[in-house]
């Protein structure tokens, strides 16, 4: 099995290397390519070009940023690929992003499917990723070793491109909600005179315990922001939420007080930084009173 990653940041370059660990042959390709080059000690080969990446691939992983760069990579890429290559898009672009990567796919004579990730940085290194699918369950067979290397769960949404997209909103809804709201419960602790940790003691273990929490408000506490999801890539998925929502006829209140939240940490210059630095907007660690 061969495969190609476009795309070598966090999730990319993790998937690449859970590949190379399963005896996958992968070829990578970055639009920056000193972001890629480190893949060649694990075994990777580094193409010049996306085109050049994809020409003998079975599968083809699309992990690129945003709508406007897989947009891009299957324009430039698609009529490199073999006829029968499967192009599994990841990246989250909404619902609109994903028709047009799904009408380019086809007009092209080539098959897309959607393998949407769940997990951040430590499951895309270590293999263990959630994959919301879409698409012909026979094309996921056949590329079978490429998404159990990178996974450890996968969640059929449906047998239409698009549903996959629309599992990853609202579970990217989830993902953003908890995180500022954890923020909030640690910088209201700490606010009414209390040490903050105190909040995590107090859930620990009870129905409302979310291990998510603990993972983020650890790093909050300590003011480390270390990305596994960075800050401008959940603002950039909220916005696409709300787009969804507002087109859906779902209310868009929380979603715009995440916007809000999330837009003041970039502000301040945490868009780089992992997406519990939500906190900042707070008045959490980096942020102003503790």
């Amino acid at each position: 099995m061969k495969a190609a990653v476009l795309g070598t940041g966090v999730m990319g370059a993790g998937m690449a290397r859970s590949l190379l660990r399963d005896g996958v042959e992968v070829t990578v390709w970055n639009r920056t390519p000193q972001r890629a080059r480190p893949l060649a000690a694990d075994g990777a080969r580094i193409a010049a070009s996306a085109e050049e990446a994809v020409r003998d691939a079975d599968a083809v992983l699309i992990a690129v940023y945003d709508a406007q760069a897989v947009l891009a990579v299957l324009g430039d890429a698609l009529a490199a690929s073999p006829e029968d290559a499967v192009w599994v898009q990841t990246a989250t672009i909404g619902p609109e992003g994903t028709r047009q990567a799904a009408e380019l796919a086809a007009g092209a004579g080539r098959t897309l499917v959607e393998a949407m990730l769940l997990g951040t940085r430590q499951p895309a290194e270590t293999g263990r990723l959630t994959l919301l699918t879409a698409g012909d369950p026979a094309v996921f067979a056949r590329i079978e070793p490429v998404t159990a290397a990178v996974s450890v769960k996968s969640v059929w949404t449906g047998p239409e491109v698009g549903a996959g997209t629309a599992l990853k909103l609202a579970c990217n809804a989830w993902i953003a909600s908890i995180t500022a709201a954890a923020a909030q419960s640690l910088a209201l602790a700490g606010s009414l005179g209390l040490d903050p940790k105190l909040f995590l003691a107090a859930i620990e273990g009870a129905p409302a315990d979310c291990a998510y929490a603990h993972a983020k408000g650890e790093g909050m506490l300590a003011g480390a922001y270390e990305s596994q999801f960075a800050l401008d890539a959940a603002l950039k998925d909220v916005d696409l939420i709300d787009g969804a929502a507002r087109d859906a006829g779902v209310d868009t209140t929380l979603l715009g007080a995440l916007r809000a939240l999330y837009g003041k940490a970039s502000e301040a210059g945490h868009g780089g930084e992992d997406l519990a630095a939500v906190y900042t907007s707070f008045g959490g660690a980096r942020g102003g009173k503790d």
